[in-house]
């Protein structure tokens, strides 16, 4: 029998109040000078998968460098994490990186489950269940980027934030300032982060990274495009468009964009009748930005967050980290 878990849909791509917001953040990006689509757009089902494809790609070392962080260091991450907490898993996927905590003994009293691509969600959190019936478990579809709204009934002791991977790199540095601010407002002094952070390296492993051989990225940053077609009534013709990505040094970041192969135009309906957008040959749009950190970069934004009692683990290249941190406490 399959397990049921509660499942709160806060957010719902096909609901008429979210496709208005979406189809006008949409439309916004798209008429701007520089063209742009956010990436929370990637994470449709298939999207979904696809990002599950990179995850094992040999070029896409995030994954397998974090996963052998935690095989490492998981009792130092055991004691910091304690016990009788709720782990709040932010961006879950496939709920995989959580599982692994779980079946290693660092066990919660309470799961929450946080994606914005509900579908994948639920198929995820249920696969899970099936492997830990004993914990309570509760998917929240929602954009947490936007607001983080989490069940009235969870006490605000013992909270603890997952956000592994690398995804607080597609938030601006002052984005992730303000975000890891929301995150320190949601906990007290009992709670804590342990979140992921791609590190800064050599130039030709990022851009291999984001630019694999067999083109998983270049159709999960395509797949994009099929999904404004969904959402806008868009009439995108992925063909026309390639993918682009590279390391931005001066920046510190990964770019990913789209790049159309010929001049075109496309156009999609609006109250007004539709809206048209002219590309040249060689136009972009700019789909995802990924900062990287170095180790003290990335400690100071913890603390100007309100953040202390920092932590870090890292692999021997010092390619990737794990930080855990607590609320800082004001003293008077």
């Amino acid at each position: 029998m399959t397990p049921e878990v509660e499942l709160l849909q806060l957010f719902e791509w096909d609901s008429s109040a979210q496709n208005l917001k979406l189809r006008e953040e949409l439309a916004a990006g798209l008429l701007r000078p520089q063209a742009c689509i956010a990436p929370k757009f990637f994470y449709d089902p298939l999207g979904s998968r696809l990002f599950e494809a990179i995850t094992e790609l040999p070029e896409y070392y995030p994954t397998r460098t974090e996963a052998a962080i935690f095989r490492e260091y998981m009792p130092a991450i055991g004691q910091a994490l304690g016990s009788d907490f709720t782990l709040i898993d932010l961006g879950c996927g496939s709920c995989g990186k959580a599982g692994r905590l779980f079946h290693a003994g660092i066990l919660p009293a309470r799961y929450l489950a946080i994606d914005i691509s509900v579908d994948f969600l639920r198929e995820s959190l249920q696969h899970l269940k099936r492997e830990l019936p004993a914990i309570e478990m509760t998917g929240i579809g929602l954009d947490f980027t936007d607001d983080l709204q989490l069940p009235d009934d969870l006490p605000p002791g013992r909270r603890m934030f997952f956000y592994p991977g690398s995804s607080i790199g597609n938030f601006s540095p002052p984005e992730a300032s303000d975000f890891l601010k929301r995150l320190a407002g949601q906990m007290d002094a009992t709670g804590g982060l342990l979140i992921g952070v791609d590190l800064i390296k050599d130039k030709a492993v990022l851009d291999a990274a984001y630019d694999d051989a067999l083109g998983v990225t270049a159709a999960f940053n395509r797949n994009l495009l099929r999904h404004v077609n969904v959402r806008l009534d868009a009439d995108f013709d992925i063909g026309d468009w390639r993918h682009v990505a590279f390391f931005n040094e001066a920046e510190s970041r990964i770019e990913m964009h789209l790049e159309a192969r010929r001049a075109l135009e496309t156009s999609w309906p609006d109250g007004a009748g539709h809206r048209v957008r002219h590309f040249a040959a060689g136009e972009r749009i700019h789909t995802e930005n990924s900062y990287k950190y170095s180790p003290a970069g990335f400690k100071t934004l913890l603390t100007e967050a309100g953040f202390d009692a920092i932590q870090m683990w890292a692999d021997p290249r010092a390619w990737f980290a794990l930080f855990f941190a607590r609320q800082a406490v004001t003293r008077t």
